[in-house]
Parts: structure tokens; sequence; C-alpha cells
């Protein structure tokens, strides 16, 4: 099956329609484009899910705040079809702004609590634009999953709620952050990286994995491993937007770590780059047993 370009909302209509209509399992790939090895991952996997794989690629302006980078956000439309074709994708759907949003527009989605917090309040509205953009695509696309990366952990946790809540109807399969060989989780914005930046953004997962390697000698005090973290941040002299360890799926902040799945996250600006990064935290012994102290 060639690629297939949608422009309009009528279109994938017509080809989700005619997919369901043939029992065909569709699994969606949500991105802003400017594709990288992340973004096929999750097609890797959607293809694995699915019978049929459809990417959208739109630069969302309802979750970038007026000071952010809507304009200069990196693109690249004929770059991006063609690696989707390389990948095996059936459908690329690229809408343009008036298509999503025509003249009128005034219905938003908003997730609560998920929402704030993190990058919920270092930026005001994103989630909104977020939440908004997702539901749209979910219903328009109807697919039966619809695979995110790890990398994004609040939204992530935004859209399974969102998802959950509005009875939206697909399955949301999380993808665990791909990375360069050094460690830098990948991402469009890297592009915007100068040498010297890139090379000092490393600091964040350096950051990261000194959490999980304390938390595996036993350490479970949140003050220590945000210690740790912020080090690593203030030696390669990154500006720290955010740190947080916090409980994986409800995002509240934790003072100590127990049984529960927890996270830590990361946003830092490399430059005038802002970054974001997060691993999980094992509080399992080896055996399977709780660790530490």
């Amino acid at each position: 099956m060639a690629l297939t370009v949608l422009r309009s909302i009528d279109e994938a209509l017509g080809l989700t329609n005619g997919l369901h209509r043939s029992g065909a399992r569709l699994a969606l790939v949500p991105t802003m484009g400017y594709l990288h090895a992340g973004h096929l991952a999750l097609v890797a996997q959607a293809k694995r899910l699915a019978d049929r794989v459809a990417v959208s690629i739109f630069v969302n302006p309802t979750q970038f705040a007026p000071d952010e980078d809507f304009v200069r956000y990196p693109r690249d439309a004929n770059g991006d079809e063609l690696k989707c074709e390389q990948a095996g994708v059936d459908a690329v759907f690229a809408p343009e702004v008036g298509e999503m949003y025509p003249p009128g527009f005034q219905t938003f989605a908003e997730v609560g609590q998920l929402s704030r917090g993190l990058c919920g309040d270092k930026r005001p509205g994103h989630f909104r634009g977020v939440a908004t953009v997702v539901t749209k695509l979910l219903c328009i696309l109807r697919p039966d999953v619809a695979l995110f990366g790890e990398k994004d952990y609040q939204q992530l946790q935004v859209i399974r709620r969102l998802n959950a809540d509005l009875n939206l109807g697909s399955q949301i399969i999380a993808v665990p952050t791909v990375r360069e060989p050094d460690g830098l989780a990948m991402s469009s914005r890297n592009a915007y990286l100068s040498a010297a930046d890139r090379a000092r953004a490393l600091a964040i997962f350096r950051g990261l994995c000194r959490s999980q390697q304390l938390v595996a000698q036993g350490v479970r005090q949140s003050r220590d491993l945000l210690a740790a973290i912020r080090s690593e941040l203030a030696q390669a002299q990154l500006r720290e937007d955010y740190v947080a360890i916090v409980d994986a799926e409800t995002l509240a902040p934790l003072e100590r770590l127990e049984s529960r799945p927890a996270r830590a996250l990361v946003a830092a600006f490399a430059g005038s780059t802002r970054l974001i990064d997060n691993v999980g935290l094992d509080t399992r012994s080896p055996d399977g047993g709780p660790a530490g102290r």
C-alpha cells in the first residue's frame, strides 16, 4: 500500500471509515513533524500492533505560548513524508492550521490535576492545547491504538487521563525514550543546539542516571536524589527549569520513595534551548522485593 497523504479532515474520515468497515486495526502516531529515530521507533511499534499505521504531522499552535517557538519550530514536510514512506507508514495526516482550527473555533479540552505543576506551570496553557489537538486527532482518525513517547512524560499521563475520562476509545501505548548513542534524549528541538550546548546537555541524562544509581544503592529520600541531579546540571552550567521526583501515575511530588513506581523528571536550558527528560526509579531489589532504608 503506497503512502497516502491526507490534507483535510474529510479525507482522513474517508480513509478511517474504510479501514473500520474492513475490520482493519489502525495505529496512530501523533507528531509535530521533523521526524527523527524516536518517532520512527513509535512507527515500528505501531506496525507490530495494527494492520495499518497513520502518522499525523501538525505543529499545533494552541500548545505554544506567544513567546515560544511556534514560528521557528523545525519543519521538513517532504523529508517527513519520505521517512514515513520508507518506514512503511500507510497514511500521513498533515492538515493546515485552518483545517484543525477553522474560523469560530472555541472549544478546548482540559485535564485537571495532571496538567498542573512541572511543564504545566512553566508553560501555561500548553496542556490545554495538547489535550485539545489529541482529542481532535483521536475523534477524527479513531485509532485502535495511539502511541506516545515516554520522553514527554507529563504529556503521556495527561493523554492517558484524557482518553479514559472522555471515553475516546483508543488504547494509549507508551514507548520508551529513544536516545542518541551518548544518552541525549532525541527531540526535534535538539536541532537548535550548538555543539557546545549539546555537549553540556548530556548532564541532564547523567544526573538522571545518577539518581537511578543512588536508588539502587538504597537511597530513598527525594532531597538526596534531587541534589545529585542538580549537581550535574550545575557543573555543566545548565539553567534548571525544574527537577522533580514524583509518583509515576499521579505526578504528585514525593518526599520519599516507597513501593509505588516513581519518576525523576528534569527540564533545563542548554543555552536558550529548553530540554526535558525523565527516567523511572525502581525501588525493588534484584529478587523483586523491597530494597533500601
